[in-house]
């Protein structure tokens, strides 16, 4: 008896093209697919990423730490091209086993340490050079923004920014599907934003630095170039709020980094 095309198969096999601006790249296995070296600068922090909101989260995070002059915060930047598929070489696979940028690698360490995730980077970095993380009682309200953004964000990246923009088909559903949600998770930084200049209070946090990139850019048009579509001045808090960050020096050379 044939299939159904509308079911799936009992086991998954991957098509012979996948399809969408990634589909060429991407492979359900992990693990270096070429063999190329990565660079080094000779500056402590060596910084792997590209200009994605992923991408620029931790490069905002160096330039305000620069821009306060701390010590033992210069960084070299080094760009890696996910479009090309850069991160599946086997020197960044070597610093991050999940080929996704950013990556940074703490040369100031001994052994060099290499961080990946970048909720961890900005977390390891607030940490270990004491600013941009509150403390007692905020450090938890912190956390708790820094992992919203880390778990809602794939909603609003890998759901909605994929079928809204990527996808080789417009699907209805999964276009409504993603969009909704996206339209929620607006509206719960809209409502903590009604009555907080910044996302932990009267604070500028790495909290703000992890969602500013991609609900921020979302709210300004430069996401997805999808503000008329969610109706962003529905959400006039987040809109003070994503200016407001916009406006910072570090923001500016942080996201223009890799351009």
């Amino acid at each position: 008896m044939a299939q159904n095309p509308s079911e799936p198969p009992k086991v998954w096999t991957p098509p012979p093209a996948l399809g969408g601006k990634f589909g060429s790249i991407n492979r359900p296995t992990a693990g270096a697919q070429f063999t190329q070296e990565l660079a080094r600068g000779d500056k402590p922090l060596q910084l792997y990423s590209m200009e994605t909101p992923n991408g620029i989260k931790v490069a905002i995070l160096l330039e305000e730490l620069a821009a306060l002059g701390v010590a033992g915060a210069a960084y070299d930047a080094h760009r890696i091209d996910i479009l090309k598929g850069e991160q599946f070489g086997s020197g960044f696979v070597a610093i991050n086993p999940n080929s996704k940028i950013p990556a940074l690698v703490d040369q100031s360490e001994t052994p060099a340490l290499p961080v990946f995730e970048s909720g961890a980077i900005l977390l390891y970095l607030a940490e270990k050079f004491g600013h941009f993380i509150p403390a007692g009682a905020q450090r938890a309200q912190c956390l708790s923004w820094l992992f919203w953004q880390m778990g809602s964000a794939p909603y609003l990246g890998g759901g909605f920014g994929h079928f809204y923009v990527y996808a080789p088909e417009k699907i209805q559903y999964a276009i409504d599907r993603f969009t909704m949600e996206t339209k929620r998770q607006l509206s719960v930084l809209d409502n903590q934003l009604r009555d907080n200049e910044y996302l932990c209070g009267s604070e500028y946090t790495i909290a703000d630095m992890a969602v500013w990139p991609w609900y921020g850019g979302v709210a300004l048009g430069r996401v997805y170039n999808a503000a008329e579509f969610l109706d962003a001045q529905a959400y006039p808090n987040l809109l003070r709020w994503a200016h407001q960050i916009d406006g910072r020096a570090a923001v500016k050379s942080g996201s223009a980094l890799f351009k």
